[in-house]
């Protein structure tokens, strides 16, 4: 929603007032914080959703500060891969968000996507409040109950932690290279 703010300019002539406008957005965006596996696909699909704003990869949820992808591949820093989402609460809902998370990757399998292996791809949703933690926790327990899944659902719904942004290199990958997933 945009509001208007006019002020009035009275100049030094006697003519006439100038008048300004300027448009103020009111929508504040909220941000949410997921770990699906590779960075790099999962933040190609939520960047293309309608209502996202910003997505940035990153790491969270260590106990480094500022790693570098070499650290955190070694299983040592306790970060997971994730994307930051930036979004527009009035045009796409955290509850979609939670649905993309969910249909884009594999939750049973613990510290494992695809062929990809190790704490830094686990499944994991950071909450910035308690109404995500109780709308993550709310759709986790439904997915269970869908019997989608053969396995336990074994994803970390977790308070955010801090996110460190990855080098420039793995920003927008995918778009960089005009792929728009990395499954093998």
């Amino acid at each position: 929603m945009l509001s208007i703010l006019d002020i009035t300019f009275l100049p030094c002539y006697t003519e006439g007032i100038i008048l300004i406008r300027f448009y103020m957005n009111d929508t504040t965006t909220q941000t949410a914080m997921f770990g699906a596996g590779c960075f790099w696909g999962v933040e190609e699909i939520f960047r293309q959703l309608p209502g996202v704003t910003a997505t940035a990869v990153g790491y969270a949820g260590g106990a480094t500060d500022n790693p570098t992808y070499q650290e955190v591949c070694t299983n040592r820093t306790g970060h997971a891969e994730v994307v930051e989402v930036q979004y527009d609460p009035t045009k796409i809902a955290y509850e979609k968000l939670l649905e993309v998370f969910w249909d884009n990757h594999n939750p049973t399998t613990l510290n494992r996507q695809g062929p990809d292996s190790g704490t830094q791809y686990r499944s994991v949703i950071f909450y910035y409040s308690p109404e995500q933690q109780a709308a993550a926790e709310q759709s986790k327990m439904a997915l269970e109950k869908s019997g989608k899944w053969k396995q336990p659902v074994v994803t970390q719904i977790v308070p955010a932690a801090p996110f460190f942004r990855a080098e420039e290199y793995h920003q927008q990958y995918l778009a960089k290279r005009g792929l728009s997933n990395c499954h093998i």
